[in-house]
């Protein structure tokens, strides 16, 4: 059974620094929101059961790059959202995307697969990577996301994510349409 709790851990024990980051971070912007502790979720089957339990939007998210691997964007998308690279490629001015490798997500958001989170964005203080943002993901008023790691799930207001976590981490979105 999913257990919904209100704030950071108790403890730090067994956490990574990365993780402890987030809320760190979240504490400091006096960011509510709500934790579920979990296995690792590797597949969006997975991430749907643990969204049920958080009541919020799910939400995927894309780490993708140029095919020189010289502009790297996140792309947040509905979870139930197919994603085809010629959809977005017009909107941003680049062609042939493709997914980054993860030598260059772990570089730029200190995040390894299956835990991709805009709350990553907080690691990339040279600002290399676009975050792009489908306009269905802010429709729900609130958003799952991992804190960097994905053995826990956070929900969080998503005017909170617009309005403060994402001024913070200075990294002004794309808005997108898929």
């Amino acid at each position: 059974m999913l257990e919904l709790k209100k704030g950071r851990p108790e403890t730090n024990e067994g956490r990574l620094d990365k993780e402890i980051r987030v809320y760190d971070m979240l504490d400091a912007l006096g960011v509510e929101y709500e934790r579920i502790d979990h296995e690792a979720a590797m597949t969006m089957e997975v991430c749907a059961d643990i969204d049920a339990a958080l009541e919020a939007t799910i939400c995927k998210n894309l780490f993708l790059c140029n095919r020189q691997q010289t502009d790297f964007y996140l792309l947040m998308i509905p979870g139930d959202k197919h994603f085809k690279t010629k959809d977005i490629s017009a909107q941003i001015g680049s062609s042939r995307l493709s997914f980054a490798n993860a030598e260059h997500m772990e570089r730029f958001l200190d995040i390894t697969p299956g835990s991709v989170s805009v709350l990553g964005l907080m690691n990339d203080k040279e600002g290399s990577v676009r975050l792009l943002i489908d306009e269905d993901v802010l429709k729900g008023e609130y958003i799952g996301c991992h804190p960097c790691i994905n053995t826990s799930s956070l929900k969080l207001r998503t005017d909170d994510l617009m309005n403060k976590i994402i001024p913070a981490m200075k990294h002004a979105p794309t808005m997108v349409k898929l």
